[in-house]
């Protein structure tokens, strides 16, 4: 090596030209580094905050739900929305909401709130929980082609078995009873605790199919799709 043949005050000399062409470059490292450390933390403390406030004021609208206000819940839930819309916060609270307003009879206003959820939530899964509701609360209405259109079994995952159970009920009220029949045994055809499979199977009963053929329906139904909107 070079070093191993210059003196001790040459190495010196040739450390501080070094020092010297590149201090500017460490420093300027060293003060970056220090810059993108203070950012990423007060970027986390500024994220803990907003999550903070976001969970106050969600428990404003459960508070005030508690209390059987409602009107104070959705002023509360505005404030929320105003600040946090896309957060799962401002989506609880309006699935909140939605079921004080099925409860009161208000299907409208719960559609809006839950479709709001569908279209905004970050979170497929919550996402397909509101359309779930949103489905149910179509069908009470008599509005079975809505809710037909809104559920896609098939890309709906975990939930795919309640979501067939809601269509059943939407083809049955439509006066479907086969393609209600292929629809709950579908439902049944796997062991999915999202349902409740006694309710389907007294229900798949009903429109003449034993709990003993679920999964003969389902088969069937799997290879001659029911073409329903």
């Amino acid at each position: 090596m070079v070093d191993d043949y210059l003196s001790d005050r040459e190495q010196e000399e040739a450390l501080r030209n070094w020092w010297r062409e590149n201090w500017p470059w460490i420093v300027g490292g060293i003060v970056l580094g220090l810059a993108l450390l203070g950012a990423w933390r007060y970027w986390n403390t500024y994220q803990e905050r907003q999550a903070a406030d976001a969970a106050h004021m969600y428990e404003d609208v459960r508070t005030a739900l508690e209390r059987k206000d409602v009107a104070a819940a959705s002023k509360s839930l505005d404030a929320l929305a105003t600040k946090f819309d896309g957060s799962a916060y401002a989506q609880q609270g309006r699935l909140l909401i939605a079921k004080a307003h099925v409860e009161s009879g208000k299907y409208d206003e719960a559609l809006g709130l839950l479709r709001t959820v569908a279209d905004k939530s970050k979170d497929k899964e919550l996402a397909d929980v509101a359309n779930l509701r949103a489905a149910r609360l179509l069908v009470q209405q008599g509005k079975h082609d809505d809710a037909l259109k809104l559920l896609k079994p098939d890309d709906l995952g975990v939930f795919s078995a309640p979501a067939r159970e809601i269509r059943g009920d939407a083809l049955i009220a439509k006066g479907d009873a086969e393609g209600a029949r292929a629809e709950y045994a579908a439902a049944l055809s796997g062991d999915d605790a999202a349902i409740n499979r006694n309710i389907v199977e007294l229900k798949l009963q009903d429109v003449g199919g034993p709990p003993s053929g679920a999964k003969e329906l389902a088969s069937t139904a799997m290879q001659t799709p029911v073409n329903k909107p």
